[in-house]
C-alpha cells in the first residue's frame, strides 16, 4: 500500500500564551518555524508533520496546535473549526525573534527579555561519565584499597565535605557522577534546557576557558579553577583528611 501524503501537506499553526514565552527556548534552533505576536498570544506556523507530534511540543505549558483548513484552525482530529486564521501578523524566523541575552547580574539567569532561569532537564542521550562527587567520610576507609594504577591519571579537590575526582576511570564510589560538554560538569543524564545554552555560558561566565562549571540538577552551579586540580594520590588524601580534622 502507498504511503498516505496528506499529512505531509497539512499546515500546522499554534499558539502559546505570552506568559509562558520562557518555554519556546526548548525549540529555538527550530528554523523552519515562523512567529509574531499579539497582547496576549504568540503564533506560530510552519511546523512540519514530524514536529507537530514531536515530544518538545508535547511539554511546552498551554501550547495549542492547530491545523489550517481553508482559513480556518482546528485542533487536531476535530471536526469544528476553533477560530478563523488571524490576519495582518508580522511574522519573524524564530531563532530571529528569541534572541538570547543574558542580563549584567544574577550568574544564574539568561533570558528572552530577562525572564529564562537557568533550567537542566533529563537528557536523551548518554554519554560517559567524567568526574565523581562523593562524601569524604563515605570514603576515607576505602581509599588505601584502590590499586594505584587506578589513581595515575585522576585529579581531585575538596568542595565542602566533598571529594571530587576528575578522569578516567572512575573510582567506584557511591556518589554522584558528571560529564562533560564545553566546560561544564553536568549531573550525568542531564542537560540544559536549551540546546545553544551551553556555549554561551561558557563565553558570560568562562572566557578564558580557565574553569570548569559544576552544575546541580537545580540549574545552580560552581565555578572551579583548573589550576586548583592537583593529581590524586593515597598520600595527599590522607594529609587532607589531617587538616580537616584539625580544623
Amino acid at each position: 500500500m502507498a504511503e498516505d501524503s496528506s499529512e505531509y501537506l497539512k499546515e500546522f499553526w499554534a499558539e502559546i500564551p505570552r506568559k509562558d514565552e520562557y518555554s519556546l527556548g526548548s525549540i529555538r534552533d527550530w528554523k523552519n518555524i515562523q512567529i509574531c505576536a499579539d497582547d496576549e498570544v504568540i503564533w506560530m506556523k510552519g511546523f512540519t508533520a514530524e514536529q507537530s507530534v514531536s515530544s518538545e511540543l508535547k511539554q511546552l505549558p498551554n501550547f495549542i496546535l492547530y491545523e489550517l483548513k481553508n482559513g480556518l484552525l482546528f485542533r487536531r482530529n476535530a471536526l469544528v473549526p476553533s477560530k478563523k486564521v488571524r490576519t495582518g501578523l508580522l511574522w519573524t524566523p524564530i531563532d530571529k525573534a528569541l534572541k538570547l541575552n543574558f542580563p549584567p547580574t544574577n550568574h544564574n539567569f539568561f533570558g528572552i527579555d530577562e525572564k529564562i532561569a537557568v533550567h537542566l532537564k533529563e537528557g536523551k542521550n548518554e554519554f560517559s561519565a567524567v568526574a565523581l562527587l562523593c562524601l569524604i567520610d563515605e570514603i576515607k576507609d576505602k581509599i588505601a584499597e584502590i590499586p594505584k594504577f587506578k589513581l595515575e591519571k585522576l585529579e581531585w579537590l575538596i568542595v565542602d565535605d566533598k571529594a571530587l575526582f576528575l578522569g578516567t576511570p572512575l573510582l567506584g564510589f557511591p556518589g554522584k557522577t558528571f560529564w562533560m560538554k564545553d566546560g561544564h560538569l553536568l549531573p550525568s543524564g542531564f542537560d540544559f534546557e536549551f540546546k545553544n545554552l551551553s556555549l554561551l555560558l561558557q563565553k558570560k561566565y568562562n572566557k578564558n576557558s580557565d574553569h570548569l562549571l559544576l552544575w546541580n540538577e537545580n540549574g545552580s552551579y560552581l565555578s572551579i579553577k583548573k589550576d586548583d586540580l592537583r593529581k590524586f594520590s593515597v598520600s595527599s588524601f590522607r594529609l587532607t583528611q589531617k587538616a580537616r580534622e584539625w580544623m
